[in-house]
């Protein structure tokens, strides 16, 4: 398989709600580590760096990323 068509796999994987979900796991998981990394002094920051992060990753409430 070429790259172009395992990136489509990737984003038609992140695209589905399984993916939704594990990419939401991820990023929560991320984002404690780096506020348990911070002793929790960036924690806003952190929060708003994984709300971008989710943005960007996987499906939207109304639709696919990048629609």
């Amino acid at each position: 398989m070429d790259l172009g068509g395992l990136a489509d796999k990737a984003k038609q994987a992140l695209d589905s709600e399984q993916g939704e979900q594990r990419s939401d796991q991820a990023l929560d998981k991320a984002a404690q580590f780096a506020d348990e990394k911070t002793g929790g002094t960036h924690g806003q920051h952190i929060d708003k760096g994984r709300d971008l992060a989710d943005e960007r990753v996987g499906r939207q409430e109304d639709g696919p990323s990048g629609s």
